[in-house]
């Protein structure tokens, strides 16, 4: 059974859950262990915020964070004091009960989804093992606990996160889907622990790390009853909501369970931001706040002083109250009277709006794309407008300008470059990753091993040497190996390797093959290229290997250090022979002819094969090499299917796999060589880790003479792709004694099964083996920039945003892909950091910023004043590799990088890793104070995506964990275009316009009972009813603003796309000038009816019917006015609230006879609606109101249709790259307002 003497932490068992987890069975009959795992959770989950009893008080605490809320609650208290008592308790109570009411509908619709959601996931099936049954039984999700085995079959869920202990598979392997979790559509490969696994017999002992939100992250190990500890990783981990695939069985332990699974720990619930509108808005209320205090304290100020100097009144009158209280008890009053003045139902209008914004948003058709049949997303819901104010746009490179789709285009082997030709048409188009055009010399080479008699050759005479041609298929044989690519077909889900070894080989052969990797390792290292260069027209390579004609030399490595080679002679001369009938070049062509039909032919039944890479990289390598008959064709845990031309297919055993990681840049594999039987090591990864990993070889001057060389030229390639735009990948192996293998594996096992510390002994274990490679040569990916990337840069930068590139490529491959989307233009000037020390990074930028400094003056004396009058320093772009940005980034040199990168056009960061990324974000947007968008496609891009104001998720073939972790998500980099220039635009100027427009109303009807207070002795009376008091802003004028938000486009969709320069356009002190405009329309709205009735008898209600009418149609009038957009939905709404109210009143002075006491409203509005001067003083007052704002707004509006079609004006003579300043000498006549 178990090794019982338990941990001494057991005793202590809330200690030992804060340091690690201790796992068991469940049917365990030890009763502390038992009782030790009740302390962990169960599965049941809860994503609602409220139960039923909880849900009045919690929802209440949460509305009362918003200020606007507490403030009117205050109101509605305050108004049930007698002595400041505005009117009816019960009135005042309208507005927040209304407000609040909404916004509890709202939160319990939403809790109620989560809670069927929960349930329904809480009762899904699963089998789970009984001991007192001794079988597997249902039972829901909710009741399993961690310590349970649980029995799933193929499609099903998987319940829990759970340790994989059985496969029906026998390799003991089983396949998953991660899409629910991370997106991603590729199959994951998971192993068992132990080959062999019962039930009834298990009784090891689980350690393991606490839960977190890790998911690429599992350690721990399990410790048998003898003592014997397995590690355990990330490859046998079963995670939550993932989906069984291509496995009919599987079994596993529940390791963590319900809300301490990994997939809810990183379930986080919808994102939220504040948005910089809505943080503006709060400065806006305070400013209101401020006039309300401002009213109220000249209300009690006056009242106190009409008290005072009041002598022998007429009326009614406390004298027993002194001036200075009764003018304390009116301040209160008046708070209650004008508590409109603060926009209360602002806020649930805001979310309104924006709901309406992103529906329009999500079914924008130029939004969509057919072909992945995917539209945008919106993840974020409250910072639409936020898209209407970017400054700073930082983009990844790879998937996110480019497709992603690579096409294998070049490679250098052994020196040697092969440009593949036929591929540069192909490459242009969009075509899959497996279209890959053999390189005819290539072929060639690969053909001696399909020649009857295999033979090793010097070199010379046009033919392969037995270094180089080991050199090649070691090449081909690590593209289709180093990778955790999943081979399948339709028919077939998996491939496993289950096909003998060097089948169709004959052993004579096979022999010959044997011999020549053995030769290849330490027999004739021989350099040979060809006389004419890489191959016909090969342009970047020519300059690379016309030196290499003129090293042809031998370096017998066996002879001069193990003291010759028997045979030698005997060898030459068949090689010789075979020479003879191999260099005339009919046979030559024949050959490559016979290889091409070779191919053709077994590509034919190699169509089936599905490759599901976790990269586009991968899968280009993959292909790559079964275009040259190297053709993986299956995977197991052990081992790997290859077929090889010429020998057939062999298995490959697989000893170990170090996948990559962005710290290391590299990936590894750990084989068994087919023919040999020695333990080798290839390695793929960065040129910039790689080449500095690469060993020279042991032996004569003249050996490490060649091994230079073919570095040398490798290099020189490397340059070569970098600057035609390719991506490049270094292959390398190295070969491994077992002893040392054996000393490496001990360390990599104890790694493995480390909790502390896991993550540093493996980086630790990896450096050991992935050092003094063999350099065997390179690849050149090419990766096709998506469809209307220049335009859409070109776009941003005349909108004012300026666009970085954050790559982890090199610098040539980023400065071409720079050059193709527009972002470089060729009179821009590069500058360009890469410094080997911090000081000389520190000297670098201070000598930058001088040289630009010095060249902004020179354009600004010579050049177009107008575009230098713009403030935007031209024609400079900053390239930083990897090493500079880290001290760039220091707190020393922040402030001079900061300086540099805003005086140039554009800046390019390459070889960034993920945390750089985020940091130069991070740095720009609380340094610089800018809004700031990032936008990636990949794992690698989450975190600056997470840092940015806004971040922009790109559906690519990365997998989803960007777009799951973004505000939105598109598919191409494209739509960026209409979604900021248009959608962003229309966003922020209809919120903007909303907010102002609130204010400019509740402004505008308060004045209208402050100028009454100058005539009723600053009392706090009122010249209407309180009922009408309170519903005019919250109900009767709330709904057109809605409708406003939501349609308003002030400039149409194709003149923002053509015009980008209108992108962010604002007028200054708008927020005071809609305050002025409020005042002198309540001041018109308010005297213009005082005159017409001066003199007369009319009562209070009587005089304020006019007003209150007056006021509605000046305040609905004022939107017509402003609106740009009206449809039959504007009308219907407008024509609705006009005659809500009028209906509202009429029924009022009606029916209600004590609805508003001590004032009696029957018949007052029947008795005004019935005279000719009410609709005369109504016109009058609504049109000189409204006057001054539609001669400001026409006058506006017929400039800018103006400039839109004008012929002479200077932007459209200049076309679609009239500059920036001259676009502003343009908009000082437009004054286009937001």
């Amino acid at each position: 059974m178990y090794s019982l003497d338990c941990p001494p932490c057991l005793h202590s068992s809330k200690e030992h859950i804060r340091k690690k987890r201790t796992v068991v069975p469940s049917c365990t009959e030890n009763e502390e262990l038992s009782q030790f795992l009740k302390l962990y959770e169960s599965n049941k989950i809860q994503t609602t915020k409220y139960s039923l009893f909880s849900f009045l008080p919690k929802n209440l605490f949460e509305q009362l964070h918003r200020f606007a809320n507490i403030y009117f609650i205050f109101l509605a208290a305050l108004n049930f004091v007698p002595v400041v008592e505005a009117f009816q308790p019960e009135i005042a109570l309208a507005p927040i009960t209304l407000v609040l009411s909404v916004t509890a509908v709202k939160n319990i619709w939403e809790d109620f989804r989560r809670f069927k959601l929960d349930h329904s996931i809480n009762r899904l099936l699963c089998h789970i093992y009984s001991s007192k049954l001794k079988a597997y039984i249902d039972q829901c999700w909710k009741d399993v606990q961690v310590g349970d085995f649980v029995r799933l079959s193929c499609n099903e869920i998987i319940p829990a996160d759970m340790l994989l202990l059985y496969s029906s598979d026998p390799r003991g392997i089983c396949y998953i889907d991660t899409a629910n979790l991370d997106g991603e559509t590729n199959l994951k490969q998971r192993q068992v622990v132990s080959l062999q696994f019962t039930a009834e017999s298990f009784h090891c002992l689980i350690e393991c790390e606490n839960p977190n939100n890790d998911l690429s992250r599992f350690r721990g190990y399990m410790e048998h009853p003898s003592g014997v500890r397995v590690g355990l990783h990330n490859g046998n981990l079963l995670l939550r909501s993932c989906t069984i695939r291509n496995t009919e069985t599987v079994v596993g332990i529940v390791v963590y369970a319900g809300h301490e699974t990994k997939a809810m720990m990183n379930n986080s619930g919808p994102r939220y931001k504040c948005s910089q509108l809505e943080k503006q808005l709060n400065t806006y209320v305070l400013w209101c706040v401020l006039l309300l205090i401002i009213m109220c304290l000249t209300s009690a100020i006056g009242h106190g002083l009409w008290l005072k100097n009041l002598k022998d009144p007429i009326f009614q009158v406390d004298k027993e109250t002194s001036p200075a209280l009764a003018a304390f008890y009116v301040f209160w009053t008046m708070i209650i009277v004008l508590q409109v003045l603060i926009p209360i139902s602002l806020y649930v209008s805001i979310e309104i709006v924006k709901l309406g914004q992103i529906y329009f948003i999500h079914n924008d058709l130029a939004l969509y794309n057919k072909q992945l049949d995917s539209r945008i997303q919106c993840r974020a819901l409250n910072i639409t407008e936020d898209l209407g104010q970017i400054q700073y746009l930082f983009s990844d490179k790879t998937g996110t300008l480019t497709e992603n789709k690579m096409v294998f285009r070049r490679c250098s082997i052994y020196g040697v470059e092969y440009p593949h030709e036929e591929n540069a048409p192909v490459a242009s188009l969009s075509v899959q990753t497996k279209e890959v055009v053999p390189d005819p010399e290539l072929v060639r080479k690969l053909n001696w091993f399909c020649s009857p008699v295999l033979a090793l050759s010097d070199g010379s005479s046009g033919t392969p040497s037995s270094l180089e041609l080991t050199c090649i298929t070691d090449f081909f044989l690590a593209l289709a190996i180093c990778n955790s690519v999943v081979v399948s077909s339709p028919n077939q889900p998996r491939h496993a390797v289950n096909r003998p070894i060097c089948e169709g080989c004959h052993v004579n052969d096979l022999k010959y093959i044997c011999m020549l990797f053995s030769r290849g390792k330490t027999g004739s290292f021989t350099f040979y290229t060809p006389t004419n260069g890489t191959t016909d027209g090969s342009e970047p390579g020519q300059e690379c290997n016309q030196g290499t004609s003129n090293l042809r030399s031998e370096v017998d490595l066996s002879s001069r250090v193990e003291g010759g080679d028997a045979g030698q002679t005997e060898d030459r001369q068949t090689e010789y022979d075979i020479m003879g009938a191999r260099t005339n070049p009919e046979e030559a062509r024949q050959d490559v002819e016979d290889l091409t039909r070779e191919v053709d032919c077994e590509s034919d039944t190699d169509d089936d094969l599905l490759y599901e890479a976790e990269s586009p990289d991968e899968a280009a390598l993959v292909h790559a090499a079964h275009a040259y008959c190297c053709t993986l064709r299956g995977r197991s845990a052990e081992s790997l299917l290859v077929d090889f031309p010429g020998i057939g297919s062999l298995a490959v055993q697989l000893l170990h796999i170090l996948p990559f990681d962005s710290n290391r840049k590299k990936m590894s594999v750990v084989v068994r060589h087919p023919l040999t039987g020695q333990v080798v090591v290839y390695t793929k990864g960065a040129d910039s880790v790689i080449m500095d990993l690469t060993e020279t070889p042991k032996g004569s001057k003249q050996a490490q003479e060649i091994y230079s060389h073919i570095r040398e030229q490798t290099q020189n390639h490397l340059d070569s792709y970098a600057r035609e735009g390719l991506r490049t990948l270094c292959i390398a192996k190295k070969v491994l004694e077992e002893e040392e293998y054996e000393v490496w594996l001990k360390g990599q096992l104890l790694a493995e099964s480390s909790i502390e510390n896991r993550e540093e002994l493996l980086l630790e274990a990896a450096q050991r083996l992935e050092n003094n490679l063999t350099l065997l040569g390179t690849t050149g990916i090419v990766d096709r920039l998506q469809e209307e990337v220049p335009d859409t840069i070109e776009a941003l930068q005349r909108a004012g945003i300026k666009v970085w590139i954050l790559t982890g490529d090199k610098k040539e491959t980023a400065i071409n892909i720079a050059y193709a989307c527009k972002l470089l233009c060729p009179n821009d000037q590069l500058l360009t950091a890469n410094c080997g020390s911090k000081d000389a990074c520190a000297a670098l930028l201070e000598e930058l910023k001088l040289k630009v400094q010095r060249g902004g003056d020179r354009e600004t004396a010579a050049g177009d004043p107008e575009e230098s009058s713009s403030g935007r320093m031209e024609g400079f772009i900053l390239v930083l590799d990897g090493r500079t940005l880290d001290w760039a980034l220091q707190e020393e040199q922040r402030s001079d990088f900061l300086e540099l990168s805003q005086r140039c056009k554009a800046v390019i960061c390459c070889r960034s890793t993920p945390l750089q990324k985020s940091k130069v974000v991070q740095l720009i947007r609380d340094q610089l104070g800018v809004m700031t968008l990032a936008v990636g496609d990949g794992a690698n891009d989450v975190s600056m995506i997470q840092v940015a104001d806004v971040g922009v998720g790109i559906s690519g073939q990365e997998g989803m964990q960007a777009v799951m972790s973004s505000d939105f998500a598109i598919s191409r980099f494209k739509h960026l275009r209409k979604l900021l220039l248009v959608h962003g635009h229309w966003c922020y100027s209809r919120l903007a316009n909303m907010i102002f427009y609130f204010i400019y109303k509740n402004v505008m009807y308060v004045n209208l009972l402050f100028w009454y207070q100058f005539f009723c002795g600053f009392s706090g009376s009122v010249m209407t009813n309180a009922w009408v008091l309170i519903l005019f802003n919250l109900i009767f004028t709330s709904i057109p603003p809605l409708i406003y938000g939501v349609l308003e486009r002030d400039i149409p969709a194709h003149t923002l796309m053509e015009l980008p320069e209108l992108y962010q356009v604002s007028v200054p002190y708008m927020f005071w000038i809609t305050v002025l405009d409020a005042f002198y329309q309540s001041l018109i709205c308010f005297f213009v009816p005082y005159f017409a009735f001066a003199g007369s008898s009319v009562s209070e209600l009587s005089f304020g019917s006019p007003i209150n009418a007056s006021a509605l149609l000046i305040i609905l009038l004022h939107q017509v006015i402003e609106s740009h957009t009206l449809t039959w939905i504007h009308v219907l709404v407008l024509v609705l609230s006009g005659g809500f109210y009028f209906g509202f009143v009429l029924l009022f002075s009606l029916f209600c006879v004590t609805c508003s006491p001590p004032t009696n409203p029957v018949g007052v509005e029947t008795l005004e609606m019935s005279q000719p001067l009410f609709y005369i003083v109504c016109a009058l007052t609504t049109v000189t109101a409204l006057l001054p704002r539609y001669t400001r707004t026409h006058t506006h509006t017929h400039t800018f249709k103006h400039f839109k079609y004008c012929k002479c004006c200077k932007c459209t003579q200049d076309g679609p790259n009239f500059s920036a300043a001259s676009f502003e000498v343009c908009t000082s006549r437009l004054n286009v307002t937001i």
